[in-house]
Protein backbone atom coordinates (compact mmCIF):
# COMPACT_ATOMS: atom_id res chain seq x y z
CA UNK A 1 0.00 0.00 0.00
CA UNK A 2 1.27 3.21 -1.00
CA UNK A 3 0.95 6.26 1.46
CA UNK A 4 -0.66 9.38 0.18
CA UNK A 5 1.04 12.61 0.76
CA UNK A 6 -0.20 15.87 0.78
CA UNK A 7 -0.91 18.68 3.28
CA UNK A 8 -4.68 18.80 4.50
CA UNK A 9 -6.11 20.16 7.34
CA UNK A 10 -7.43 18.27 10.06
CA UNK A 11 -8.76 19.37 13.17
CA UNK A 12 -9.60 18.06 17.30
CA UNK A 13 -12.03 20.75 19.05
CA UNK A 14 -14.08 20.21 22.61
CA UNK A 15 -17.64 21.76 22.15
CA UNK A 16 -19.80 21.81 25.23
CA UNK A 17 -23.22 23.06 26.38
CA UNK A 18 -24.54 26.67 27.34
CA UNK A 19 -23.70 25.93 30.83
CA UNK A 20 -20.70 24.23 30.02
CA UNK A 21 -21.60 21.39 32.11
CA UNK A 22 -20.46 18.44 29.70
CA UNK A 23 -17.44 18.51 27.22
CA UNK A 24 -17.60 16.49 23.42
CA UNK A 25 -14.56 15.62 21.44
CA UNK A 26 -14.28 15.13 17.45
CA UNK A 27 -11.91 15.29 15.08
CA UNK A 28 -13.06 16.91 11.62
CA UNK A 29 -11.12 17.87 8.30
CA UNK A 30 -13.63 20.92 7.70
CA UNK A 31 -14.70 22.36 11.18
CA UNK A 32 -17.06 24.98 9.86
CA UNK A 33 -19.05 22.28 8.39
CA UNK A 34 -18.81 20.13 10.85
CA UNK A 35 -20.14 22.68 13.66
CA UNK A 36 -23.21 22.96 11.31
CA UNK A 37 -23.61 19.48 11.55
CA UNK A 38 -23.64 19.57 15.36
CA UNK A 39 -26.25 22.17 15.29
CA UNK A 40 -28.67 20.99 12.99
CA UNK A 41 -28.26 17.30 15.09
CA UNK A 42 -29.25 18.75 17.89
CA UNK A 43 -32.39 20.43 16.26
CA UNK A 44 -33.78 16.92 15.59
CA UNK A 45 -35.08 14.03 17.60
CA UNK A 46 -31.46 12.22 16.40
CA UNK A 47 -30.19 11.60 19.80
CA UNK A 48 -26.59 11.29 19.48
CA UNK A 49 -24.91 12.51 22.70
CA UNK A 50 -23.64 16.01 21.23
CA UNK A 51 -27.99 16.51 20.15
CA UNK A 52 -28.76 14.90 24.05
CA UNK A 53 -26.86 17.58 25.95
CA UNK A 54 -26.75 20.34 22.82
CA UNK A 55 -23.24 20.37 22.68
CA UNK A 56 -22.61 22.89 19.95
CA UNK A 57 -20.41 25.80 21.50
CA UNK A 58 -17.18 25.60 20.40
CA UNK A 59 -13.98 26.31 23.13
CA UNK A 60 -11.17 24.73 21.74
CA UNK A 61 -9.51 23.61 19.03
CA UNK A 62 -6.11 21.95 17.53
CA UNK A 63 -5.24 21.98 13.69
CA UNK A 64 -3.12 19.03 12.36
CA UNK A 65 -1.60 18.23 9.11
CA UNK A 66 -2.21 14.74 9.14
CA UNK A 67 -5.33 12.64 10.20
CA UNK A 68 -3.22 10.00 12.23
CA UNK A 69 -1.94 12.74 15.03
CA UNK A 70 -5.21 14.11 14.56
CA UNK A 71 -7.19 10.78 15.64
CA UNK A 72 -3.73 10.16 18.40
CA UNK A 73 -4.76 13.85 19.82
CA UNK A 74 -8.68 13.18 20.05
CA UNK A 75 -8.40 9.64 21.71
CA UNK A 76 -5.31 11.00 23.88
CA UNK A 77 -8.08 14.24 25.09
CA UNK A 78 -10.82 11.64 25.44
CA UNK A 79 -9.50 9.77 27.74
CA UNK A 80 -8.79 13.11 30.43
CA UNK A 81 -10.04 13.98 33.14
CA UNK A 82 -12.48 17.41 32.87
CA UNK A 83 -10.00 18.96 34.96
CA UNK A 84 -6.84 18.46 32.55
CA UNK A 85 -9.80 19.70 29.94
CA UNK A 86 -10.06 22.56 31.52
CA UNK A 87 -6.84 23.56 31.86
CA UNK A 88 -6.00 22.60 28.02
CA UNK A 89 -9.30 24.57 26.58
CA UNK A 90 -7.63 27.75 28.96
CA UNK A 91 -4.32 27.64 27.36
CA UNK A 92 -5.80 29.30 24.10
CA UNK A 93 -9.33 30.18 25.74
CA UNK A 94 -8.74 31.53 29.43
CA UNK A 95 -12.52 32.49 30.03
CA UNK A 96 -13.64 29.94 28.32
CA UNK A 97 -15.42 31.74 25.91
CA UNK A 98 -17.50 30.30 22.85
CA UNK A 99 -15.49 30.61 19.77
CA UNK A 100 -18.25 29.63 16.99
CA UNK A 101 -17.73 33.09 15.65
CA UNK A 102 -14.35 31.94 14.21
CA UNK A 103 -15.67 29.51 11.76
CA UNK A 104 -18.92 31.04 10.58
Amino acid sequence: MQLQQGYHTYYIYILTNKAKTVFYTGVTNNLRIRLSQHKDNSENANKTFTAKYNTVFLLYYEKFTWIQEAIAREKEIKDWRREKKIELIKTINPNLNFLNDLFE
